[in-house]
């Protein structure tokens, strides 16, 4: 049996009809930018995330980017994040001109750690931006409290938590302003690139649809230094179509999820997700840990089984981030974790039957390397 990391064929299939017929509306009409889609899913998300508003944008880094945009941070500024993110997170922040200043994680969770936060505040620091990493949401009551005491904006990277809860609330309303990416494997994915920031802030939703569309309000006159990074009206159509299923979708991959668990939980070396009381992940991604985590990589591939890392390099060991001049040992819980996490296939269609080969596969591997 082939297991593949992630199966986007079998999601398609459910919806090619509905998925064809939104995109051909939008060829008959012809306006691809800023259509009425693109209005259409940002009220609609806005009203899945218990949020007031939504914006669509080009991508996830963009949401970002135009969040810290729109709270004012720029260059001499710092913001603090997780060391464990994918490199868009410190990449939107180093792209406006500020610093990225990174913290360790919370070994169980993989999030970033409140009780370091407060070492990590400077004068020159402006904003928080926890990450709600493989779907599960950070800690956003203890974050958003120390920032609070220090008069500092959060900003939520969800971009991999689409619908998660945290103590009963839809996360991209846990902040002053979050951000989403809708890349093709993410829970809810368009066919391309796209992104969305949500906010309860009516400033704020109003500066990001300023800053997406050349700065300016009325067409050829400009207010500001914006960009292009408009929300396309064919992957708002796509995304229309399939946040109609999302809770059930996420319902499906909480379900391979607890099948996993259940069956890896007891394996010896195998670390199964940790999930913060009082949390609703959503299983983005599903990461175990082993400390030979390669080996066992190589061997689900010759059982047919596809694994992936979520992240093998931190971000301050990228060469990219040199600059920050930090080396190994600086993260020493984030940099274990990237020598032994390791990403199963987990998508919504995935079958009891795809999800025990697996586990059997693993518990072969335990048992002959005892």
């Amino acid at each position: 049996m082939n297991v593949p990391f992630v199966d986007l064929r079998a999601q398609y299939a459910s919806i090619k009809d509905e998925v064809r017929g939104a995109m051909d509306q939008v060829l008959e009409n012809t306006n691809f930018i800023l259509g009425q889609p693109v209005a259409d899913f940002e009220k609609a998300f806005a009203t899945f995330c218990e949020c007031r508003y939504a914006v669509g944008v080009a991508s996830g880094v963009d949401a970002i980017k135009l969040a810290l945009r729109a709270l004012g941070i720029g260059p001499g500024d710092e913001v603090i994040t997780a060391a464990n993110t994918f490199i868009a997170t410190a990449l939107a922040v180093s792209t406006v001109g500020a610093k990225p200043v990174l913290v360790d994680i919370d070994p169980a969770t993989y999030n970033l750690d409140p009780a370091l936060l407060e070492a990590a505040i400077t004068p020159r620091t402006k904003a928080i931006l926890p990450v709600h990493l493989y779907g599960q949401p950070a800690d956003m009551e203890a974050i958003v409290a120390i920032a609070r005491r220090h008069g500092l904006r959060v900003i939520e990277d969800a971009c991999q938590a689409h619908g998660a809860r945290y103590r009963g609330h839809r996360t991209g309303g846990l902040a002053d302003i979050a951000a989403f990416s809708f890349y093709p494997g993410k829970n809810l994915g368009a066919y391309g690139d796209g992104g969305a920031i949500v906010t309860n802030d009516q400033a704020l939703a109003d500066r990001v649809t300023l800053l997406r569309n050349y700065g300016s309000r009325v067409k050829y006159y400009h207010d500001e230094l914006g960009e292009n990074s408009r929300l396309d009206t064919l992957q708002a159509a796509v995304l229309n179509v399939k946040l109609r299923y999302l809770d059930g979708w996420n319902r499906q991959r909480r379900a391979a999820a607890a099948r996993y668990t259940a069956a890896l939980a007891g394996l010896r070396d195998v670390t199964v997700p940790a999930t913060l009381t009082g949390t609703e992940p959503v299983y983005h991604l599903y990461v175990i840990r082993h400390p030979r985590r390669d080996a066992l990589s190589a061997s689900l591939k010759q059982h047919g089984i596809t694994t992936i890392i979520h992240y093998p390099v931190p971000i301050h060991l990228q060469k990219a981030y040199a600059s920050l001049g930090l080396v190994p040992g600086a993260f020493p819980h984030t940099e274990r974790a990237a020598s032994e996490i390791l990403s199963l296939p987990m998508f919504a269609e995935l079958t009891p039957q795809q999800t025990d080969h697996v586990v059997r596969a693993i518990t072969d591997f335990v048992t002959q390397t005892a």
